[in-house]
């Protein structure tokens, strides 16, 4: 089955880190890949205590706003490539691609490889964060969940907190 979490409100890792909490629950093993982002944010503390999950993360050390670079679309792009490996493989019951969506948008990612790659996962439960999901994927998911925002700290100018928003 395909998950898709977007939209513009908060959530949509925390969602994908409960599926993988509840799997976890379940002895599956799991794959937590992040795209546009690299570093030992809270999320990856936390799941790097468990040794069922397995996680990569194919980004700079920045989280990419608005304009990346060729470095970035290289980084994007062994991510692809690690995951259609791992897919044949059939190694993890569920694959988490992080941030996805905003590869996408930010034109690191073709859509269509991500749709192939949807194709091709078999029994493997995946689940695609980010905002901005393409109609495409929406087509191909089984589950999809808009996070909307309706009022959030930064609004009133509240740095993110670390643990909760990072």
């Amino acid at each position: 089955m395909i998950h898709i979490y977007t939209g513009n409100g908060k959530g949509k890792t925390t969602a994908a880190i409960g599926l993988a909490m509840r799997a976890l629950g379940a002895n599956k093993k799991i794959y937590f890949v992040q795209f546009v982002k690299k570093g030992c944010y809270c999320e990856i503390k936390s799941l790097n205590r468990n040794k069922k999950i397995k996680i990569e993360q194919f980004g700079r050390s920045c989280f990419i706003k608005n304009k990346s670079s060729s470095r970035d679309i290289e980084l994007a792009q062994q991510g692809i490539e690690k995951i259609e490996a791992v897919l044949k493989k059939r190694i993890f019951d569920m694959v988490i691609l992080d941030e996805i969506n905003v590869a996408i948008k930010l034109n690191l990612i073709n859509p269509q490889d991500v749709a192939n790659l949807l194709k091709s996962a078999g029994k493997t439960e995946i689940i695609l964060t980010g905002r901005g999901a393409p109609k495409k994927l929406i087509a191909l998911a089984d589950y999809v969940t808009e996070m909307k925002e309706i009022k959030h700290p930064y609004q009133k100018k509240i740095k993110a907190r670390k643990g909760i928003e990072f």
